[in-house]
């Protein structure tokens, strides 16, 4: 019980009240309970679960979904939590390589509190080109804290979702649909998958299994004309065959895929807040391949390391064998940001940095591509 202390009309009286302070106070600590204090929290609990950091993970499962693409099933080593939508980094070691990529979670997020998560990668890339023909169930891996912002937001997205994937860019959007399934989420969700052949398609068994008053699943085939698929590629005048009024578009596929329907999507007068497409991982890129010096500080070590003008700054140091922090590689989430000391870059894409990024002469290793000799400051990972 709180104690109150009362102010007296005169002043004496406020002095006698003041010396019973030690045996009142004595008195409460009696009444007390000499139950030991618990060892943790309810809160923090939950919060290791919504923000589980780095942790381990053993590889259960591997399924085979079509002929360049696979999913990956992981134990992890304590159970955490993820918003429909989301990627976590999947890393190890490589040769005396530190690499990881992030990978949509193609599980649903109830699983995860069980300790389980999928991802489904296609074959292309090092790090995916690894675990295609390397991985084996029994590795242990290290999974970063889930991230990105590609879910369903109630405040700002319509009730009806039109969901757009191109090949393995479906993941996002069956882990969506279990969590409609499932009561985690909700929302309506149309999927226009489009594929080259019916071959190609991933999940489709899984997808039909989860159609309801709630979720719709509609196939494209570009190469190939069958009954019951629609023909084609996705535009205008699919999207309007299975969408009106509002709604919110959620993109995942490839680039061209994006600005194929930035095109399409003018007519539809949809404001920027409902049009959501999720980034993908910087590559490298085609110009005249130059070596180039990179001095890495990090913590208090120094490093003196080959880059390529053809890879990002952090490829650089992943091949180097430099623990260096990672998780969108797309230049959004500012995880990677290093200080640049000197040096020229260039970004790929547009400059997703914060303000404070620019005004204090931060980069982000991901996306930026050496110029000249750099030399930077790197986070520990």
């Amino acid at each position: 019980m709180k104690f109150v202390f009362k102010k007296q009309i005169f002043g004496f009286l406020d002095l006698l009240r003041f010396k019973k302070l030690v045996p009142v106070r004595r008195e409460k600590l009696a009444e007390g309970s000499d139950k030991p204090l618990p060892q943790s929290y309810r809160v923090n609990e939950t919060a290791k679960i919504i923000h589980p950091g780095y942790f381990k993970a053993t590889l259960k499962e591997i399924v085979q979904n079509t002929s360049d693409t696979k999913t990956y099933v992981f134990e992890a080593e304590k159970p955490f939590y993820f918003r429909a939508g989301q990627y976590l980094t999947v890393g190890c070691k490589v040769g005396d390589s530190n690499v990881a990529r992030p990978y949509a979670i193609s599980s649903a997020p109830k699983a995860a509190l069980n300790k389980q998560v999928a991802v489904t990668i296609k074959k292309c890339g090092f790090f995916s080109g690894y675990m295609f023909d390397k991985a084996k169930t029994g590795d242990v891996f290290t999974l970063g804290d889930p991230s990105g912002e590609f879910c369903y937001e109630p405040v700002k997205d319509s009730k009806n979702v039109l969901a757009i994937a191109g090949g393995s860019g479906i993941t996002p959007f069956y882990s969506m649909a279990q969590s409609i399934k499932d009561g985690t989420s909700d929302f309506s969700l149309t999927v226009l998958y489009g594929a080259k052949t019916e071959k190609d398609i991933i999940f489709k068994s899984e997808l039909d299994a989860l159609a309801s008053d709630k979720i719709k699943v509609v196939y494209v085939l570009s190469d190939e004309k069958k009954e019951g698929y629609e023909h084609g590629f996705i535009g205008a005048d699919i999207i309007k065959k299975y969408a009106s009024g509002d709604f919110t578009v959620m993109m995942c596929g490839p680039q061209a895929m994006y600005a194929f329907l930035d095109k399409e999507l003018k007519e539809f007068n949809l404001p920027l807040k409902r049009v959501k497409k999720e980034a993908n991982c910087v590559a490298d890129r085609d110009v005249k391949q130059a070596e180039y010096k990179l001095t890495v500080h990090i913590g208090f070590d120094t490093h003196e390391i080959k880059a390529l003008s053809t890879e990002t700054v952090l490829t650089a140091m992943e091949r180097a064998g430099i623990n260096a922090p990672s998780k969108c590689r797309a230049g959004g989430c500012g995880f990677c940001h290093s200080r640049l000391v000197s040096g020229k870059f260039s970004i790929a894409g547009a400059d997703k940095r914060r303000l404070a990024d620019l005004k204090f002469g931060y980069i982000h290793p991901c996306c930026s591509y050496p110029d000249s000799d750099m030399e930077i400051v790197v986070p520990k990972a």
